[in-house]
């Protein structure tokens, strides 16, 4: 057995689209990014590679590669799926934490924890997605950014 960390974190800004866990969330602000910014499933795909010693998405899915621009996440989790697989490993669970003072993630959960085990083709019960503010401290206390951290256990 394996574990992974992954951490990442992007800024809000107006006229880009929410998106969260593979989900498109309706609120005035969005993510800046190269692709569709989803900050939980870059902490997922860093988590996943760094548990089965696959270095992380800089390494596989640079910024600066114009493929990448605007692209969903969910297509490069499917892509780091394949990686951790070609290890011959499997994930056993996800436990993630969402830290955003805006928009309330709780209603979003469900959806969140389905899209990504249906990427991931694992059970839904297996992700754990929580959310919480950051108590009016920092940049995401400020509602400047969205930060996300998961751990993950292979077999």
């Amino acid at each position: 057995m394996r574990i992974g960390f992954g951490y990442d974190v992007h800024r809000l800004v107006e006229g880009r689209p929410l998106i969260l866990g593979g989900i498109e969330i309706a609120w005035e602000k969005g993510l800046l990014g190269h692709s569709d910014a989803d900050v939980l499933i870059h902490a997922l795909m860093d988590a996943m590679l760094g548990a089965a010693g696959l270095g992380d998405i800089g390494r596989h899915f640079p910024d600066t590669d114009e493929k990448y621009k605007g692209i969903s996440s969910l297509l490069l989790l499917e892509e780091v799926l394949k990686l951790v697989k070609s290890k011959n490993y499997n994930i056993v669970n996800i436990d993630a934490t969402i830290i955003a003072q805006k928009p309330k993630l709780m209603p979003h959960i469900p959806e969140m924890e389905g899209k990504i085990a249906s990427s991931l083709d694992i059970e839904p019960g297996s992700i754990n997605i929580k959310a919480t503010t950051n108590e009016g401290i920092g940049f995401v206390g400020r509602e400047e950014g969205i930060a996300a951290m998961v751990v993950v256990l292979i077999e």
